[in-house]
């Protein structure tokens, strides 16, 4: 998703149209005795919105809060001891409800606010400042437009689901309140930062011409990442090596697994920020990438463990939807595929061999999935969008292996931005408040000690 120029600068655009429009109107009525004007130059002087775009954009955005609630709730809710599904769960709803707050106060100001900054969006909308519900947010088209609240509340849903899907890397060990402590803080230094570094038009890596059509580095390399540094700076659950810690309900997982799959239209296809090609194109490869991965992840489970089970068809369809997430607007279906195949291979070795080898705990493979899917797609978005490989092809003068370079740049600023700035919260928050439950409320189990509610009852 690439924010243009006239969207970071729509505060204060209904009163300047209102203006225009008065003009315009006064002087067409001379225009016409003096000469007919031209239908285009006519199409061209007034933006309009665009009651199909705007339509499609409510559907996309309603699309990725159900990626949240209830889809990865159920997802994760899945995975971990039926001792703390309700605290994952509750974790996902508390998340939603405050970075919802924190982006409408300042988060949408922070990254969108129409700073000429490359690294933030400045104060330029906080609280929302000079949007109405007749302010527009321009899309790609040029003459068309869709309301700014539509594209406030979509934008809002990424920074939701991002910090949502770190939890998954220390379920089970975490208190709650240090969950939300070290939310608010990470959307506010780490998050806000990278999706304008990489999305609005003054970005940092926007200006490098880095491809990101849906948030492989602002989404998930930045969580998956985020996930790993606190894994580790947590510490591994207690028990794990002795305690039987399978997931609880593979049922929910599914059906986790299966939402997000759906919602994902929202976050893909939505990326294009109107009803045409491009959505269409991201919407195919969202099919087929996933398709690949689900395939590519059986097929070598099979091979390696002589059975090919649910948990990993579930974790095939969530590496395809990560991998093809950067790429989904600019390669073709046959290379979605491929790059779902690849990426999918790449993250069961991740799970598979290497995290057991390090012995680090990402309990829900947050870094393994989410993190190396992001690096795998956002670095075959350079190679994939080549118009040799059924891609759109690069912009003008721009190579494949210029497109790399820059890609493997966008990646890297990313890995440093979100692994330092988020070692240095989750210190803050464990001196302020403390990461990680008692010994005893965490053998119990975060439901009952945390939220004094079981999930299910004999």
């Amino acid at each position: 998703m690439k924010i243009p120029n006239s969207l970071t600068k729509a505060a204060g655009s209904s009163l300047l149209g209102s203006l225009a429009l008065t003009a315009f109107g006064s002087l067409a009525a001379f225009a016409q005795e003096a000469a007919p004007a031209a239908p285009e130059a006519a199409a061209a002087a007034v933006a309009t919105i665009n009651k199909g775009d705007t339509a499609w954009m409510m559907v996309a955005t309603i699309l990725v809060l159900f990626m949240i609630l209830p889809g990865l709730a159920l997802f994760y809710g899945g995975l971990v001891r039926a001792k703390n599904v309700l605290s994952v769960l509750m974790q996902c709803t508390g998340i939603t409800a405050v970075v919802m707050i924190i982006w409408v106060v300042y988060g949408y100001s922070f990254a969108f606010g129409g700073s000429t900054s490359p690294y933030w969006g400045g104060l330029g909308k906080i609280f929302l400042a000079g949007v109405t519900p007749d302010s527009a947010a321009a899309t790609f088209t040029d003459g068309v437009q869709i309301p700014e609240l539509v594209f406030i509340c979509f934008q809002m849903t990424f920074a939701c689901i991002t910090p949502a899907l770190i939890v998954g890397a220390f379920a089970e060990r975490i208190k709650f309140s240090a969950t939300i402590l070290f939310v608010a803080l990470w959307v506010t230094f780490v998050y806000f930062p990278i999706a304008h570094m990489v999305w609005d038009a003054n970005g940092l890596i926007f200006g490098w011409g880095a491809l990101d059509f849906a948030g492989g580095t602002v989404v998930h390399i930045n969580a998956g990442v985020a996930g790993l540094v606190g894994a580790i700076v947590i510490g591994k659950r207690a028990g794990l090596g002795r305690d039987m810690m399978a997931p609880h309900s593979m049922p929910l997982t599914m059906i986790g697994a299966a939402i997000l799959w759906v919602g994902w239209f929202g976050f893909n296809a939505g990326s294009a920020l109107e009803a045409n090609g491009t959505a269409a194109l991201a919407m195919i490869n969202t099919f087929t990438a996933t398709a690949g991965a689900i395939v590519a992840w059986v097929a070598i489970e099979a091979f390696a463990r002589k059975t090919a089970s649910m948990l990993g068809a579930a974790s095939g369809i969530v590496a395809g939807l990560v991998a093809v997430t950067p790429a989904a607007g600019t390669i073709g279906p046959v290379g979605a595929i491929a790059l779902g195949a690849i990426a999918s291979a790449i993250c069961y070795y991740m799970v598979a061999v290497v995290k057991p080898k390090l012995g680090y705990d990402d309990s829900l493979d947050v870094f393994g999935v989410h993190g190396i899917g992001g690096i795998v797609g956002a670095i075959g978005t350079g190679i994939f969008t080549s118009a040799a490989l059924g891609g759109t092809g690069f912009a003008d003068g721009v190579t494949m292996g210029s497109q790399v370079f820059v890609q493997i740049k966008a990646v890297a600023v990313t890995i440093v931005w979100s692994g330092v700035g988020s070692f240095i919260l989750y210190k803050i928050v464990d001196v302020l408040v403390g990461l990680r439950p008692t010994a005893e409320n965490e053998s119990i189990g975060l439901d009952l000690t945390s939220h004094g509610e079981a999930a299910y009852h004999n």
